[in-house]
């Protein structure tokens, strides 16, 4: 089967209009909203965000009419008012762009050349991002095993997010699984495997998509946009891949068209690939566990951590004026690093996180309020015998006494942790 694509082939008029469309759109997506997938990139697009930065918010409040302030800036979340007005931006940028494009450009026979290029940096874009939150998942580094914090918690109080956190967590396999199958976006980068990458990688695509509309992450456009560019760079071996599984018929998948290059810019082209695989293999690799290893290696764990289960809370308050300090009585103390607690009350709820000192000469920790420097817990802890612990101490002037049990090895403590792998099940295992 002869591809639509090759060089010297006459485009439709429908196909030249949507090409004007894709080749704008995903241009201007790709610069706007990198997201780190091109190494080095973030110096560049500094550029972009002085300018974005001040128009986008401009765009949201003044054509589409938004009365509350719209941040700037990453805060966690890929689904930011500014990230859904920036993508409308572009979006209006791409159609008024690509109209004008039609409008003066009427004579071109195919946009050959140029469809190599938006592919070659959407199979960069789409196969370096993947290749990197798959190397965070090989190790499991995005979902991390579920914390003391989380299984404490109440089923019921946990958001979707956090559901489907929990879930994917859960299982180092499943983690490998995941991180194996975004992995295999490097096929993309070579012309001879990308179509067998792309079928891998619209499903896997596919799947993070789904995840995150059906649990609410809020990742929705940045998967979205990779599953479309995903699809976009399929629908080159559509038309073939459909005879073959529908109609049995037997194809040949054609290359996309590729520019001929001389032998220097042939072999800059070949060091530059070689580059960006090593860097996104070796590199990620490296940045994957090195930030593992910061946040839940050794070196980050205290040595009072544990979950500390309340078995006696007493406070007492010192102070004769009304604004007294009320404490709430304790159900769990958890210790997880060397930087943060968090306490969970009796009376149940979220939990309340401090900034955690732990002072081992002098037996002492401090539980400081992150927004009042005031809400300080001062504490001196003792170690009755191998598991119990008894703490007293001062909050302002109120002080408190408590006696806790110390699980270490929380996990053991909890049905979710301690139940591992079973070939046999007799019965079906659902509590």
């Amino acid at each position: 089967m002869k591809s639509k694509l090759n060089i010297g082939n006459l485009w439709s008029l429908p196909q030249k209009i949507l090409f004007r469309f894709f080749f704008s759109y995903f241009t201007l997506f790709i610069i706007a909203k990198n997201n780190g997938a091109y190494p080095y990139y973030g110096y560049i697009q500094n550029f972009f965000n002085k300018i974005l930065y001040d128009f986008v918010p401009w765009v949201g409040k003044s054509i589409l009419g938004i009365s509350y302030e719209i941040k700037t800036g990453p805060n966690g979340s890929g689904d930011t008012t500014y990230d859904y007005v920036l993508l409308f931006t572009i979006f209006c940028i791409a159609v008024i762009s690509s109209s004008i494009w039609s409008i003066l450009d009427t004579k071109r026979k195919n946009y050959d050349n140029l469809y190599y290029w938006i592919t070659l940096a959407i199979r960069f874009y789409v196969g370096l991002m993947l290749i990197n939150y798959g190397m965070v998942k090989v190790i499991q580094l995005q979902f991390s095993a579920p914390s003391m914090y989380r299984l404490t918690q109440n089923y019921g109080d946990s958001s979707p997010m956090g559901l489907a956190w929990t879930f994917l967590g859960f299982s180092k396999g499943y983690n490998l699984f995941m991180g194996i199958a975004e992995v295999a976006a490097v096929f993309l980068l070579f012309r001879r495997t990308l179509v067998f990458g792309l079928i891998i990688t619209l499903m896997t695509t596919a799947n993070v998509m789904a995840v995150n509309y059906f649990y609410d992450i809020p990742v929705k456009i940045l998967s979205t946009h990779l599953f479309l560019m995903s699809a976009f760079l399929l629908a080159h071996s559509f038309a073939a891949l459909f005879q073959f599984f529908f109609f049995r018929k037997p194809v040949v998948l054609k290359d996309i068209y590729k520019p001929k290059f001389g032998n220097i810019t042939s072999k800059i082209s070949f060091a530059v690939k070689a580059f960006l695989l090593i860097y996104a293999l070796g590199y990620g690799a490296y940045s994957a566990l090195d930030s593992k290893e910061k946040y839940y290696g050794e070196a980050s764990k205290s040595r009072m951590e544990g979950l500390f289960e309340i078995e006696y809370f007493s406070a007492k308050s010192n102070s004769i004026t009304p604004d007294s300090l009320k404490i709430k009585p304790w159900k769990y103390l958890m210790i997880s690093s060397k930087q943060y607690a968090q306490v969970k009350y009796a009376e149940g709820g979220r939990g309340k996180w401090y900034k955690l000192t732990v002072d081992s000469l002098e037996n002492k920790l401090s539980l400081r309020d992150y927004r009042d420097s005031t809400k300080t817990f001062n504490l001196k802890f003792s170690k009755i015998d191998s598991i119990n612990y008894q703490f007293n101490g001062t909050l302002a002037k109120d002080t408190i006494f408590v006696k806790a049990k110390r699980f270490k090895n929380y996990k053991e403590k909890f049905l979710l942790t301690n139940r591992g792998f079973n070939w046999i099940n007799e019965r079906p295992f659902n509590r």
